[in-house]
């Protein structure tokens, strides 16, 4: 009975190894090519060490499984992938590879942690790899001090387009092909880089806010919310346990109204919601878990 239970404790950690694992011998059986397998294999070890971590350690210490998990990718990302294999994993790379039609790299990251993937894991990139927050965590204020400023959301779609139609205008107007120069690349994504982690510690420090800049400038949530919708896993309150502290709302990162999904007996619907866990780990009744399911709702409850 024993080991049915500890099983169960960590099934979602061995799902996730394993499918990552399955999504790396697809691409070496496909391109014959094993650095896939090693690639895939190392973001499934990576998430598995994170999520045994939060299951292992005391509640005002589980935060480190995720931020292990966010320094083990990000760092790969950015640093392996970015600066030794010469990728531009900014979204203006991803466009280049697209209308380039270059299946690299930045290609599939895309389509598997940013298009596709959330259809199972919703936003779970922003919470627990994004190599931006990485840094933006780290910062003191992790519970937001004011409520979202929701008509500034329209910035990230803003960037979003502004991105695109800098590529298109590169691409087809001034026929620059990235591919054509490799090292241009390098320059991309570090310049790039170095305007994110600006403009997120600037805005971090003005809204008193570390996740500022994930609301209202980064152009990735365009597409994840598309397919985050529909997201198999999503945070569930049991409403036996709770008993409306409200201590998951008021420390969200993310300004969700938990309470409003709570009392309409809801899986927490929001595509605003980035799997960080932090209103599980901060219930004192352990009345939040994740689950699988499928239930949408496009109404989205934030503060």
């Amino acid at each position: 009975m024993k080991d049915v239970l500890k099983f169960k404790k960590f099934r979602s950690t061995i799902m996730f190894f394993l499918l990552f694992v399955m999504i790396g011998v697809w691409r070496w059986a496909s391109t014959n090519n094993l650095f896939y397998l090693i690639i895939f294999g190392y973001i499934g070890f990576a998430i598995a060490i994170g999520s045994i971590l939060n299951i292992t350690l005391s509640k005002k210490r589980k935060h480190w499984g995720r931020k292990t998990t966010q320094l083990m990718i990000g760092f790969f990302m950015i640093g392996f992938l970015g600066f030794i294999g010469n990728e531009n994993m900014q979204i203006e790379g991803f466009f280049f590879y697209l209308f380039s039609g270059i299946f690299a790299g930045a290609t599939l990251h895309y389509l598997i942690a940013k298009i596709a993937g959330p259809l199972y894991f919703g936003r779970a990139w922003c919470g627990g790899a994004c190599w931006t927050a990485m840094v933006l965590d780290f910062l003191p204020w992790v519970k937001p001090k004011y409520p979202r400023n929701k008509k500034l959301e329209i910035i990230r779609y803003f960037h979003f387009l502004a991105s695109l139609l800098l590529v298109v205008f590169l691409f087809y107007v001034l026929e620059y092909k990235e591919n054509d120069y490799p090292s241009k690349e390098l320059v991309w994504m570090i310049i790039g880089n170095i305007a994110y982690y600006i403009i997120a510690i600037f805005l971090a420090f003005g809204f008193k806010d570390n996740r500022a800049f994930c609301k209202y400038v980064c152009p990735i949530p365009v597409t994840q919310k598309l397919t985050a919708y529909f997201a198999v896993l999503k945070q569930k309150v049991d409403t036996e346990k709770c008993t409306e502290c409200g201590l998951c709302e008021i420390n969200c990162p993310m300004d969700i109204k938990i309470l409003q999904y709570v009392k309409e007996g809801k899986r927490i619907l929001s595509t605003e919601c980035i799997l960080c866990n932090t209103c599980a780990d901060i219930c004192p009744t352990n009345a939040i878990k994740t689950t699988s399911g499928f239930d949408f709702q496009f109404k989205e409850y934030i503060n």
